[in-house]
């Protein structure tokens, strides 16, 4: 046994094991507005806790372990404790990449855990529906900064003459939708344009339409509770799906359904995880990030849906590609992508 090469793994444990124990504190800064509130200026954790109104020890250890983390900076001189500009763009902006939403949905997956093991040992599935609030909301506030960052400047543009059907006014159906951001931006963008978002989780559904009666966009956004086999319409110039066609168990279904909706000359855009093709070439850590969420919900929904299908968030292009190909179309390229997701436009 090579000893270095221990200490080597046993580094990555420890790297490993303090994010994991970290991700509590990241979720309870956001809770707790604790971010928001340090981007206002430079503090000790005794005006720290003057501003926020919490108990000055737990901000102590709190803000050091921030900062040992290199999520806080720290002033060895005068004791205090700040944010950089880039630091409060990612922690502190619900605009930004907002990175404590992305904690938020793995401290609500890792709360299936039992689940997730006892369904290693039967093979049943345990579905989107079962899983804690927080991977809900997670999930809305963490895309939301991305899709917000690319749907309407780059995506669209992508598309063949989308962006033109869009502006001059058109049908489109959001499948999948969430808690509808995905929907709502497409509404506010393109204002003669009409969009029904479709979920088959009740509750999401619940919140995108509390969210689109907010926003004042309830006249031409409207939700309904449906799968993706079974969303409701036709004659649609654009169908959409942002990050959900890989956790379904019949996405050929889902498929076919997207084609019998689409008018004649209509779009798919179909928004999927960056991934490769071959294995060994997602084994980074963006690859990691995935497999680790598909393991405790991708897959496991797939698995609790009839169908046949457990794609995961690695399926990669040949395998969506199959199921497109499977379900009649003959059109799919790839419009656009990000280090994160790859962009398909989707014709019959």
């Amino acid at each position: 046994m090579d000893h270095e090469k221990v200490n080597e793994f046993l580094g990555r444990f420890v790297t490993d094991l303090a994010a994991t124990e970290a991700a509590g504190s990241v979720v309870i800064g956001q809770r707790l507005g604790l971010y928001r509130t340090l981007a206002e200026g430079p503090a000790t954790p005794e005006q720290f806790a003057e501003r926020t109104g919490c108990h000055p020890r737990y901000l102590t250890e709190w803000l050091r372990g921030q900062a040992a983390g290199g999520y806080v900076s720290y002033e060895p001189e005068t004791g205090r404790f700040s944010l950089t500009e880039e630091q409060a763009f990612c922690l502190a902006d619900p605009n930004g990449p907002n990175v404590p939403a992305a904690f938020l949905i793995a401290l609500g997956m890792l709360r299936a855990e039992p689940r997730i093991t006892e369904a290693f040992r039967t093979g049943a599935g345990v579905g989107w529906h079962e899983h804690d609030e927080d991977v809900f909301v997670g999930c809305d506030a963490f895309f939301r900064p991305g899709y917000v960052a690319e749907l309407i400047p780059s995506w669209i543009p992508a598309l063949d003459g989308v962006d033109e059907k869009l502006t001059a006014g058109a049908r489109v159906a959001d499948v999948g939708c969430g808690l509808g951001s995905s929907s709502m931006l497409l509404a506010e963008a393109y204002p003669r344009t009409t969009v029904v978002g479709s979920d088959y989780h009740a509750d999401s559904i619940a919140l995108a339409r509390k969210g689109a009666a907010e926003s004042g966009l309830a006249d031409r956004v409207s939700f309904e509770v449906a799968t993706a086999q079974t969303f409701t319409g036709t004659g649609y110039d654009l169908v959409t799906m942002f990050d959900c066609l890989h956790d379904m168990g019949d996405p050929l279904g889902a498929a076919r359904r997207v084609r019998e909706a689409l008018a004649p000359d209509g779009t798919w855009l179909l928004v999927e995880p960056f991934a490769s093709d071959k294995v060994e070439e997602n084994f980074n850590p963006v690859g990691r990030l995935y497999y680790s969420a598909s393991t405790f919900l991708c897959v496991p929904n797939g698995l609790s849906q009839p169908g046949g299908y457990a794609l995961g968030a690695q399926a990669g292009e040949a395998a969506i590609r199959e199921v497109i190909t499977d379900a009649g179309f003959t059109r799919l390229r790839r419009a656009a992508q990000t280090p994160f997701n790859v962009v398909y436009e989707i014709r019959p």
